[in-house]
């Protein structure tokens, strides 16, 4: 098949373009490069069935495609707040241009939609009944908000104009490829340690994630576009874990001597967050495989190659426990 990937250089788009790719389909990635980067793609530039536009979605464009992932948005605070405009322009006319695109080659389309439509949620875990808890003139609603106009908008072009469309909610994903400025969690923790400075824990450390390695989100999102499921579905790892079990759990395996602070817990940060996957288990058959751990050690390799290490060695003699 031909499948647009928008947001395909960025962390998640990439992964899923190379098992895409290894799959002999032919890739067309749309990215304005905001948060992506060419590094991500450089196996398969020169590849004859993969094609790389510099585009912005915010934009019309006309291509033939069968599948559209569509992928496009900043999804890190740091990046969608600082330019809030941006990133609420990015949801909703991003989405309307490729629902629009969707319809007139009658390709099939994939939202990839977010746990934050759930804001600070009130149940727990979050099934896709929960309608949620946002604040809509939050510092987080750009996002927030954002995504829950763009998945009334797949709805609504389904109900309408019968285009095809698949919305996934993806909680926190990790793994190689994320951005070390990035603001996220996982990231900010094993630079920190990387850098031998103190790991940053907002609030007293106890709101709760859970983390699902990005290899099994792929499988997830290949599953829901290739079914014969509308959703919406999360995608995402029912393993919960407080923020200082993750920084703790971080400071082991790279940086035993490192501190932890504690800062302010930003404003709207959600409480809780734990997926409900009975509908990805029910209607995918899917359910992630890769524990925490050896998610993080891959993770962690991964920024090792890219900006090295400054934890001091430790002398062979002395076992760390």
């Amino acid at each position: 098949m031909r499948i647009l990937v928008t947001g395909g250089a960025g962390f998640i788009g990439s992964h899923l373009i190379d098992r895409l790719m290894s799959e002999g389909h032919e890739v067309v990635c749309l990215d304005n490069f905001y948060t992506g980067h060419k590094r991500n793609l450089l196996q398969w530039l020169d590849h004859p069935y993969f094609e790389l536009i510099r585009h912005d979605v915010t934009e019309p464009i006309r291509l033939e495609v069968d599948q559209i992932y569509h992928l496009a948005c900043p999804a890190s605070p740091v990046h969608y707040q600082f330019n809030p405009v941006k990133t609420i322009k990015t949801n909703v006319i991003g989405t309307l241009n490729m629902l629009g695109l969707a319809k007139r080659v009658n390709a099939r389309f994939l939202l990839a939609s977010t746990s934050e439509v759930y804001g600070d949620p009130e149940v727990h875990p979050q099934s896709e009944e929960y309608r949620g808890s946002v604040n809509p003139i939050g510092i987080r609603s750009c996002y927030d908000e954002g995504k829950r106009v763009a998945e009334t908008l797949a709805f609504d072009y389904h109900r309408q104009n019968d285009v095809d469309i698949r919305v996934a909610r993806i909680f926190n994903t990790y793994g190689p490829r994320m951005l070390e400025n990035d603001g996220r969690v996982v990231s900010n923790l094993v630079v920190q340690a990387l850098r031998n400075k103190p790991l940053t824990v907002y609030g007293d450390g106890s709101q709760t994630r859970s983390f699902c390695y990005v290899s099994d989100l792929v499988e997830g999102l290949m599953r829901l576009m290739n079914g014969d499921f509308i959703g919406p579905v999360n995608l995402g790892n029912p393993d919960e874990y407080t923020i200082l079990q993750l920084a703790q759990t971080i400071q082991t395996m790279v940086n035993p001597s490192a501190n932890v602070k504690f800062e302010p817990l930003p404003q709207d940060d959600p409480r809780r967050r734990k997926p409900d996957i009975t509908r990805a288990k029910t209607h995918l058959d899917w359910q992630p495989t890769i524990p925490l751990n050896e998610g993080l050690e891959r993770t962690i390799a991964d920024f090792q190659g890219r900006i090295g290490s400054q934890v001091p060695t430790q002398p062979e003699s002395v076992a760390i426990h």
